[in-house]
């Protein structure tokens, strides 16, 4: 259900999450601080050009886009369609394949609250020995890599990962306004709140994972992937993480234990 909020307080929200002024808004968008004014007060009613304009300047994800033409009084004109419809199966077994594509080291798509939606076999060395509860759907990768019932054990560098992630996800609740991500982000804060990463190895290039799985030690760095020009909100919000091993004993290991393609 869409809120039933007017356009130009919408607005004003996300201008201020991009802590912008109003003029240094409207510079950007290369229109008067005047109209801004007027939208952000109500009074005047952009049209639905105007209102996918500002937002795309204030980096609005698509979900959000439509939200605002509705508040606006115009029709939506991004589709949302859920992953498994019908019309999303191409893009679907797209997804597919570059997780399938990645074996035999781990790959996962996530949506934009950190829910896995696909995975590839080796991204079995996440799941493995967690609690059921966590692997119950949607499965919450933020929740289970940091939980102490998920991956968390197994995670040698876990207070360096904890300080990695826990400042991503409060800079994602902040950007969006997500209260879900918000919500997500108190928790995970309390499972160690406490806790101080030591500072990261001078000889990394990223924050690797450090981890133990069927009794082998291992180290993986990630890569993030996204569909650029999505027009779609679902894949719009989609997430590709790529794993890579950093050692040769890591890359042995998964071309042994895990069946490629």
């Amino acid at each position: 259900m869409i809120e039933d909020r007017p356009v130009g307080r919408l607005l004003r929200e996300w201008r201020l999450r991009r802590g912008l002024s109003q003029l240094d808004f409207a510079i950007q968008a290369g229109v008067s601080a005047r109209h801004v004014s007027f939208v952000e007060t109500g009074r005047t009613i952009p049209s639905s050009s105007m209102v996918l304009h500002l937002a795309e300047h204030l980096g609005v994800p698509l979900r959000e886009r439509n939200r605002l033409l509705v508040a606006a009084g115009h029709a939506p004109v991004f589709r949302e369609r859920p992953l498994d419809d019908p019309d999303m199966a191409r893009v679907r077994e797209a997804v597919l394949q570059v997780l399938r594509g990645h074996m035999p080291y781990p790959a996962l798509a996530v949506d934009r609250r950190w829910n896995l939606v696909l995975a590839n076999d080796a991204a079995e060395v996440f799941l493995d020995g967690a609690a059921p509860a966590l692997l119950k759907p949607p499965v919450n990768m933020m929740r289970l890599g940091l939980h102490p019932d998920g991956l968390a054990p197994r995670l040698r560098n876990l207070d360096q990962v904890r300080a990695h992630l826990l400042p991503r996800l409060a800079r994602q609740a902040a950007q969006t306004g997500d209260p879900e991500l918000h919500g997500l982000h108190e928790e995970l804060r309390s499972y160690a709140p406490d806790a101080e990463a030591p500072p990261p190895d001078p000889a990394d290039i990223a924050l690797p994972l450090h981890l133990t799985w069927r009794g082998a030690e291992l180290s993986l760095i990630n890569t993030i992937s996204t569909f650029g020009t999505a027009f779609d909100a679902t894949l719009d919000e989609i997430a590709i993480e790529s794993y890579f091993p950093t050692n040769p004993p890591t890359t042995h290991f998964f071309h042994q234990t895990t069946p490629e393609g």
